[in-house]
């Protein structure tokens, strides 16, 4: 099993890096000359789609996969809203006053959504309408080769409009403007290395959701798991991308021989197969002899999707401290997060879930402190220690602006 380290490749930086300096200087032109040079767009195609062009794609769906990316949609805004009552506006008092906070979306959010291997139209629905949920007003989406299911998935996110390019380019042209996109304060969505890179390479410049890198799946079981569903999932996320990583936590030495059988019965009718082989290379099967050390293994590799294949998944759960996203018991396939159960699929991967979460309505939204003193005697002791701080760090100017406060 090989294992994955945080940060963006040398190689994706040197690519993406000239690429966000053109955009950066020559905007439109720049963004055009690299959307049709690596084929995101025809020579002359349109870059720009409205929300009536976004519309019409809705219109010209079969009734029932509009129906069924309506209920998706309305799935995950029912999770963002949710998560975003969980966070209040807070009012505490302080010596002559009271100080707090408020909760504001972002004004303006760019969405990417992959376009390559395998088109994405339920990312376009986990980042944009989790955006609409926080109350962003202006939200573009960016996928290249877009189309008619990623069109309708844009339209019924409510977005402002899509940028049919992909890679560094779309990535640059969110994070400085070009044509009608304007200037975005985040950007959120998966992709390939070189958005990665370009995400990293802007991160100064606008708030970025992670530096996700492709797709990991630890399934932790014991012997009441079934080996055929356990190779199942393992290869729905190693059909991802060759890089992927499907691993086996197990509590039963016998199980890895019966899984390697079923993903050698499953892989034979597989379309994907030759994707998935490459990434079943990449990943293994650690085998614990306690629930207690398979929560210690599971917690170092720290991966992107967890599942809970045990006997009493729900006891366990609670015990485990690093991952993106949980899937408690065998019920709970992972494929169900991927696809709208209502939690978000855009995940920290490479061991970043020990210190960070997933995309979700709060990546949108920003809290803002404040303060307010009404009364000058009774914050006395407040002022007082603001200027013995001040002088103990030597900073004269400080001391004296608080007690100003006591004249």
């Amino acid at each position: 099993m090989r294992r994955r380290t945080a940060g963006v490749p040398a190689e994706a930086l040197a690519v993406a890096a000239p690429i966000v300096d053109a955009v950066r200087a020559r905007g439109e032109s720049a963004l055009r000359e690299h959307a049709e040079r690596h084929g995101d767009v025809p020579a002359g195609g349109p870059l720009f789609l409205d929300r009536a062009e976004l519309a019409r794609a809705l219109d010209g769906l079969a009734a029932g996969d509009r129906t069924r990316l309506e209920r998706v949609a309305a799935r995950i805004l029912t999770f963002a809203e949710a998560q975003k009552r969980a966070l209040n506006a807070v009012t505490v008092t302080v010596p002559g006053g009271a100080a707090g906070h408020w909760i504001a979306p972002l004004e303006r959010a760019g969405c990417y959504a992959p376009g390559g291997r395998y088109p994405l139209p339920s990312s376009v629905l986990m980042t944009a309408v989790t955006a609409r949920a926080a109350g962003v007003k202006e939200i573009w989406v960016t996928s290249p080769k877009p189309g008619p299911m990623t069109l309708a998935a844009a339209a019924i996110a409510g977005a402002d409009g899509l940028l049919a390019a992909g890679g560094a380019q779309a990535i640059a042209a969110l994070a400085f403007g070009a044509g009608p996109v304007p200037p975005c304060d985040v950007i959120a969505g998966p992709g390939n290395r070189y958005v990665t890179a370009a995400k990293q390479l802007v991160a100064g410049r606008v708030a970025i959701d992670m530096l996700a890198g492709p797709s990991e799946l630890v399934v932790f079981a014991d012997s009441t798991a079934s080996p055929a569903v356990i190779a199942a999932d393992l290869l729905a996320q190693a059909e991802h991308d060759p890089d992927a990583l499907p691993v086996l936590v197990t509590l039963d030495p016998a199980q890895p021989d019966c899984v390697d059988k079923e993903l050698a019965r499953q892989l034979g009718n597989l379309p994907s197969a030759e994707v998935a082989r490459a990434a079943l290379a990449n990943g293994g099967v650690v085998v614990v002899a306690s629930v207690e050390e398979g929560i210690s293994a599971c917690d170092a590799l720290a991966p992107e999707h967890l599942e809970l294949c045990l006997q009493d998944s729900a006891a366990v759960a609670p015990l485990l401290g690093n991952y993106g996203a949980l899937f408690i018991g065998s019920g709970s396939a992972e494929v169900l997060g991927d696809y709208g159960a209502g939690p978000n699929h855009v995940l920290p991967t490479a061991g970043t879930a020990r210190s960070k979460g997933g995309l979700s309505v709060y990546t949108f939204l920003r809290v803002r402190t404040w303060l307010r003193i009404d009364d000058s005697a009774a914050a006395r002791p407040l002022v007082e220690d603001a200027a013995w701080f001040g002088r103990v760090e030597g900073l004269e100017g400080h001391a004296r602006s608080a007690e100003r406060r006591l004249d």
